[in-house]
């Protein structure tokens, strides 16, 4: 029976002939009337019990330290922490099993306090039931002791010192469970509390309140996370159709993160681990196992950073099309933010370099395609037809029909640069029906123009193109 509470309420052992039967005590003794040669036998065993119950405290705490390891360390359990508790339940279950007037508060108080003390100090639960079945064996190694050595003992009394000894581990197992329930619901609650803490101290990283020494150092405990490694912020669109939130996935490819759902969106902090493909690893899981839409902040090296890198994650996240399920790093879409932030320079720069083309209806859509492809491939003819599936003067042809529309030379570094910012600029511009915009929201997707190769140099020429 492991530990009990010190509690005021103990008095010392000695005198404690003035314990009474209590007809309506609680656990085994309400099933055998006080009157009963059984009753009378386990009140005569708590008393005697009782008046040397600090004797009987030593051996119960030294069996148990004997035989745990946890305990016998000292930490964080101390001998005379443990001598405590184990004496204030040893008293309580004599109490109850002898159907004595309690020393102040329920039986079970003693179990309860146990219970919470120990899920506070973080003891195994298995290693605390051990204690309570160790103190049981102790107690009633020493109530055989009195048995066999009473007055008046015959052999009409074997039934009654059975019933006797039922009614011992009864008492001990309801109080193991008594403690077992408090222990778990003190877990439960100091789990809420850490909970609380945690999600506080997120908080406060994203609010750009780290700047604070000491926040810092409290959110890197909270969390469980080292103050300086990589670290990138994501910001994900809620999608009924996607998991809440991608930690699962996440976690099953070796990265920690923390998210909380903040203003109708999720926001984690992801910690990449080592190795120059973690940022794709994580585009990759972004877009291919959670579903979720996510902009990606650039990555940083101190938690205190988060807030300022939560701002950027979510300039990014809203330069993707709702609902695409795409994912992209701020890095990678630089010009879409700048764009997004003035929707009028947005529908400016759309207009100026490709308005006639918005403008040829039903040749719209495969000139804009071919402009896209023919950009991200370098301005090469060649390979823009493999992916078009067209003959490169097929390509040839759109691009200098582009350039005709536009009145622009395809040869000249600026209007490469003015084409492929007006392709970008188009998701995010509000032009209307009436110029065809609508029709080609889908074309400035992350992974276009990347990195706007081949705008200031000759394109690439097969022969023939």
């Amino acid at each position: 029976m492991a530990r009990g509470s010190a509690t005021s309420g103990s008095t010392a052992p000695g005198g404690r002939g003035a314990h009474t039967p209590v007809g309506s005590a609680t656990g085994a003794l309400r099933h055998t009337p006080v009157g009963s040669a059984t009753g009378a036998l386990r009140h005569t065993l708590a008393t005697a019990l009782i008046d040397d119950l600090d004797r009987l405290t030593d051996r119960a705490v030294d069996d148990i330290r004997a035989h745990s390891g946890t305990y016998a360390s000292g930490t964080p359990v101390t001998r005379e922490e443990l001598w405590r508790f184990v004496r204030d339940n040893l008293l309580r279950a004599l109490e109850d099993f002898g159907g004595l007037a309690p020393t102040g508060g329920d039986f079970e108080d003693a179990a309860r306090a146990t219970g919470r003390r120990r899920a506070e100090q973080n003891v195994p639960l298995d290693t605390v039931l051990c204690a309570y079945r160790r103190g049981g064996r102790v107690l009633w190694l020493v109530m055989a002791e009195h048995l066999r050595t009473r007055p008046g003992r015959d052999s009409d009394s074997r039934d009654t010192e059975l019933d006797v000894a039922g009614a011992v581990w009864e008492t001990i197992d309801r109080y193991s469970v008594v403690m077992s329930d408090a222990y778990r619901l003190t877990q439960l609650e100091m789990q809420s509390r850490q909970d609380t803490r945690r999600v506080a101290l997120f908080e406060a990283l994203l609010d750009g309140r780290a700047d604070d020494p000491a926040v810092a150092a409290a959110a890197s405990a909270a969390l469980g996370v080292p103050q300086q490694d990589r670290y990138v912020v994501v910001v994900a669109a809620q999608d009924p159709a996607a998991p809440p939130h991608p930690a699962p996935v996440l976690e099953a490819h070796g990265m920690w993160s923390f998210w909380r759902p903040r203003g109708g969106r999720y926001a984690g902090i992801v910690r990449l681990p080592r190795g120059a493909d973690a940022h794709r690893t994580l585009l990759d899981l972004l877009r291919n196992r959670t579903g979720a839409t996510a902009g990606v902040s650039p990555e940083f090296d101190r938690l205190a950073r988060a807030g300022r890198a939560l701002r950027l994650a979510e300039e990014t996240l809203r330069t993707l099309p709702t609902g695409s399920g795409e994912a992209a790093t701020f890095d990678d879409r630089l010009a879409e933010v700048l764009l997004s932030g003035r929707g009028d320079i947005s529908e400016r720069i759309v207009t100026v370099h490709l308005g006639p083309v918005l403008a040829t209806g039903g040749e719209r859509a495969a000139l804009l395609e071919t402009l896209r492809v023919w950009l991200d491939n370098g301005c090469s003819a060649a390979r823009a037809a493999e992916q078009l599936y067209c003959h490169r003067n097929t390509v040839l042809n759109r691009i200098s029909r582009i350039a005709e529309l536009t009145g622009r030379s395809s040869e000249s570094g600026a209007t490469r640069l003015g084409w492929s910012l007006a392709l970008r600029a188009l998701p995010l511009a509000d032009l209307g029906d009436p110029a065809g915009a609508g029709d080609f929201g889908d074309l400035g997707g992350p992974g276009d123009f990347g990195g706007f190769a081949g705008l200031g140099a000759e394109p690439e020429r097969a022969p023939g193109d």
